[in-house]
């Protein structure tokens, strides 16, 4: 049991934040109030408000929890300036979850809604996490079913819908006393409006509207490593974690996403957490930025382009106070710059390859007990 001791610390001194799967017994959600205020501003877009969470367990096997999130969004990105005007709109979002325990398996049901003003969706999503041979390994399982109502500005009514269902399956391994493994599998399955009333695709230089197909399937493998690099006798525990996800879809995107990070701690009561991320992808089947004829299907949406993104981040967090055995009270900022590329979409001023550079950020004040 020592190896799960062991690794168990890793992962604390990792955080959740960028650990995939359980390293110990499988147990409740420690109970948690958190708010958090984002940010994200970059190509013309900017997206902020607040976020809050609570989760509170009772009868030492079930845990309810609620979260809130709010997105305002101000949008004049090339898409709209192009084509259209810019636009300000909110977003909305609820959700609510139910923990349980069953021996060594956790079960956690939840629910969300999300409404702006020509959008909604909604979905209900079942997880199974399993320990087996004796906590060295862990399993994961989920299934999440969405629907969608897509509307149209000036549009009275809704236009159309969209279906989803996605498949999970995990599995986390202790490999050493220092070190675990992850690989996860999931698959996506989409039916219906699956593309935006707004964008318009070109033909020969004219813009029309466009047409994407009304099913997609999707697969994406994510494999992660996690290990304890402390080096003998130091006091600041450190640790190194390498994810790579593979994506690829009916649609003909194969996409490759690598991050890379280090964790130390700096002093008492402070985490340091840096990372770089790195993707790439190549276009959809259909998709054109100036199609050279008209076919069944076309878009000139950016993001089913030949494009790359890289960027690197950083998070600190501070324990503001901590009781043993009662409560943690702990404050964190992020902040990650990504540099965008696209290869075979142009901006339609000026006629060259497109690309711009984001911000994201975020606060998170959080108290566990």
């Amino acid at each position: 049991m020592a190896a799960i001791k062991n690794a168990a610390t890793v992962a604390g001194l990792v955080g959740g934040a960028i650990v995939s799967g359980s390293v110990h017994a499988v147990d409740l959600p420690e109970d948690r109030a958190e708010t958090m205020y984002h940010l994200y501003d970059g190509g013309g877009v900017i997206a902020q408000g607040p976020a809050v969470l609570v989760r509170k367990s009772m009868l030492d096997r079930v845990a309810l929890s609620g979260s809130y999130y709010v997105d305002a969004v101000s949008n004049a990105s090339i898409d709209v300036v192009t084509t259209a005007s810019k636009y300000k709109e909110t977003r909305d979002q609820g959700e609510i979850g139910l923990d349980y325990v069953v021996r060594d398996s956790l079960i956690h049901v939840s629910g969300s809604r999300s409404v702006e003003p020509d959008y909604q969706a909604s979905t209900l999503s079942v997880d199974l996490t399993q320990d087996v041979f004796g906590g060295m390994t862990t399993v994961t399982m989920g299934y999440s079913r969405a629907h969608d109502k897509v509307g149209q500005h000036g549009t009275p009514g809704w236009i159309d819908t969209a279906r989803h269902w996605q498949y999970r399956l995990g599995v986390t391994q202790i490999l050493t006393p220092r070190w675990t493994a992850s690989a996860n599998l999931e698959s996506i399955n989409d039916d219906g409006y699956l593309g935006s009333p707004y964008r318009l695709a070109r033909v020969f230089g004219t813009y029309v509207h466009e047409n994407d197909p009304r099913t997609r399937e999707s697969k994406a493998l994510k494999l992660s490593t996690t290990g304890d690099i402390t080096p003998e006798g130091a006091d600041n525990r450190r640790a190194f974690r390498a994810d790579y996800r593979y994506y690829w879809d009916t649609w003909g995107i194969r996409g490759h996403t690598l991050e890379l990070g280090y964790n130390r701690n700096l002093a008492p009561g402070w985490l340091l957490e840096s990372f770089v991320r790195y993707y790439r992808q190549n276009h959809a089947l259909f998709y054109s930025d100036n199609a050279p004829q008209q076919t069944l299907y076309v878009t000139r949406n950016r993001e089913l382009s030949t494009m790359h993104d890289f960027g690197p981040g950083a998070s600190v967090s501070y324990t503001l106070r901590s009781v043993p055995g009662k409560y943690d009270v702990k404050l964190s900022a992020t902040y990650q710059f990504i540099d965008f590329h696209y290869a075979d979409y142009t901006d339609a001023r000026t006629g060259k390859p497109y690309s711009y550079k984001a911000s994201v950020m975020n606060t998170v004040l959080s108290a566990t007990f």
